[in-house]
């Protein structure tokens, strides 16, 4: 057989254990944040919106272009059908799965197709190919791998002849380094992670060649000077429109340490014992002064020097270095949203764990050299055997992912004191109609934190829908008191009151949060109603003339004034309004009632309100 179809069969091979063990993912669903991402995402709906996702950083959730871009394209494809992205996220894998190969091969490193394996099958990286929000992860690992190789193309022609200085071998050899920077920039633009290429090189190379030299950093400080200033525009985001500020990250930089040391820690024991593999990890309780914590930073310090000075084993020196430096921006060095729950997440270790996997697949093969002795066919038993535990372990962790109530059930199960998870639940449950449930979820995450306000909020909520106002009333005042700007609140605080038969207090509350949002549309229109049912209806008239005028194409607006200037005798511009309220809401029995009305000159009708409680999931 020749070596082209050796690695025709090698390639194949992994692209179809790739797809076999991530076979559950075919069937799920959406899940949290895949609603920003895609399902609720506006930018994927119309051709300026592709131009926004490009042009504004604001208009996405995280400024990854390429990322919204694939989204896009596959919303013009197939819509809201997840089975689509799903099936895109798991080719992506199984291709950088293919290009690691492709890598480690170049670099001549024992065992690559065995490390590409265990990376395709490990289960740590189900929460980046199961979760269609993580294409950021496949699809900057898929750029990262190709401008990798490309990179070490270009050395590999240097090397190959190096006192070849015909211009075309000269063109070919700098069209691979050209390609690598392209790529790079792709990488970037999926993920910022990937800012660590460079250095990640840098640290392979000198292993490589055995030695640090000049001609060796030169080439890489483009990449470095390109990389930089994405680093910091995420920085920057991550802080000014993603919102990672406040109380969750005053962490010190003694803090920033004994959580960065803790972390690799974490990592590289997933990477060996898989489990458990928690969707919302526990977040760790950080006190500088306990002194076991700095036990964590301190034996991975004094591990690496250790290895760096025996000189035994460079490859494990490298290994290491590219795992620690890959993880470098989510060790908690820097602000990022998700330590708000937890400093660690398996999809911060997609690209690092290349690193260990690498280490354990050589180590393999000297393992196998020795097995073999014993008996030939048990290399591949053995081998066999790790990469099916491996696959299994995948494919039930993947399914896992089936749909947004499964992946908060299991994180409960296993993380019970993530209130992030009952809540999410809880919301969930309370869409379903399923009220005692979410009120049980709803409790629970108090229970966590007494002070949660969307916790207070969406009981408060759930005792609406029940009929327990008193206790909602409750509820929205605790919240109320903590933050008298929250909205949410407020104005279901005034609906409970109105349905209470309170509509004084109930138009108080209305008149309040109209003073802090004076667009909110749904306060002012049902203020309109309570003013209407107490016959005030200058007052009503005011609040709706307003209203038409800041949401000209709500009907119920429209609808209302109509009414009010029914009362008013005003039989023209009754008219016009309920005609506008039918031409807006063609459809709706409300207004043919009310033009009913009108043109018969019978008993004048009652208001139209849009009275609703409004519940979500936490970001």
């Amino acid at each position: 057989m020749s070596r082209q179809v050796r690695h025709m069969l090698s390639a194949v091979g992994l692209v179809l254990l790739t797809c076999l063990a991530y076979l559950p993912a075919m069937n799920a669903g959406f899940i949290w944040d895949d609603n920003n991402y895609v399902t609720e995402n506006s930018t994927l709906r119309t051709a300026t919106g592709l131009w926004r996702i490009w042009t504004d950083p604001m208009a996405t959730p995280q400024y990854y272009p390429l990322v919204h871009s694939t989204f896009w394209l596959e919303y013009q494809a197939w819509g809201l059908q997840p089975a689509g992205y799903h099936v895109v996220n798991i080719l992506i894998h199984a291709a950088n799965a293919v290009l690691l190969w492709l890598v480690l091969s170049k670099l001549q490193i024992r065992a690559a197709w065995f490390a590409a394996c265990l990376f395709a099958l490990h289960p740590v990286h189900v929460e980046s190919v199961a979760w269609i929000t993580e294409r950021k992860n496949v699809l900057s690992g898929l750029f990262y791998l190709a401008s990798a190789w490309a990179y070490f193309s270009f050395l590999e022609s240097d090397r190959s002849n190096p006192a070849s200085s015909s211009p075309d071998r000269s063109n070919w050899r700098w069209s691979y380094y050209g390609l690598s920077m392209l790529l790079f920039v792709a990488a970037l633009l999926s993920k910022t992670v990937t800012v660590t290429l460079p250095a990640a090189l840098f640290v392979v190379v000198c292993w490589r060649n055995r030695r640090v030299a000049t001609r060796d950093i030169v080439p890489l400080l483009p990449l470095l000077a390109i990389g930089i200033p994405f680093g910091l525009l995420t920085i920057w985001l991550e802080r000014n429109h993603v919102g990672a500020v406040g109380a969750d990250w005053n962490l010190s930089v003694i803090d920033r340490f004994l959580i960065a040391g803790r972390a690799l820690w974490f990592y590289a024991t997933k990477l060996v014992w898989p489990s458990p593999l928690i969707f919302i990890y526990p977040r760790w309780k950080i006190d500088a002064g306990v002194w076991w914590q700095y036990l964590f930073p301190v034996m991975f310090v004094a591990g690496v020097g250790l290895i760096a000075w025996r000189r035994k084993n460079p490859g494990l020196l490298v290994a290491i270095l590219f795992f620690a430096g890959s993880l470098f921006p989510a060790l908690g060095f820097f602000n990022i949203f998700p330590m708000r729950y937890s400093f660690v997440a398996d999809h911060f270790q997609y690209l690092a764990s290349i690193g260990l996997l690498v280490a354990i697949a050589s180590g393999s093969d000297r393992l196998f050299n020795v097995l073999q002795l014993v008996a030939k066919p048990l290399p591949v038993v053995v081998a066999g055997g790790i990469l099916a535990v491996l696959g299994w372990l995948t494919w039930c962790q993947t399914a896992i992912y089936a749909d947004a109530e499964t992946i908060w059930q299991d994180t409960i199960r296993k993380n019970r004191t993530c209130g992030m998870a009952h809540h999410n639940l809880g919301v969930i449950l309370q869409q379903q109609g399923r009220v005692s449930e979410a009120e049980l979820e709803f409790r629970q995450v108090l229970k966590i934190d007494p002070n949660d306000n969307p916790a207070r909020l969406n009981l408060a909520n759930v005792y609406f829908e029940q009929g327990k106002l008193a206790n909602a009333i409750s509820l929205y005042e605790q919240v109320l008191k903590s933050d008298p700007k929250d909205a949410s609140a407020r104005f279901n605080l005034a609906n409970t009151l109105d349905r209470l038969g309170r509509p004084d207090e109930a138009a108080a509350q209305y008149h309040e949060l109209l003073e802090l949002d004076s667009k909110h549309t749904l306060a002012r229109l049902n203020l309109a109603a309570v003013l209407m049912e107490q016959e005030k209806w200058d007052a009503a008239r005011e609040q709706l003339l307003e209203l038409v005028r800041i949401a000209p194409e709500l009907h119920s607006a429209h609808l209302n004034l109509a009414v009010v200037y029914h009362h008013d005798r005003n039989r023209e511009r009754a008219i016009f309004h309920a005609n506008e309220g039918m031409r807006l809401a063609p459809d709706s029995n409300e207004a043919r009632k009310i033009m009913q009305h009108i043109l018969s000159e019978n008993e004048k009708p009652g208001p139209e309100s849009d009275v609703r409680v409004p519940s979500g999931e936490k970001p």
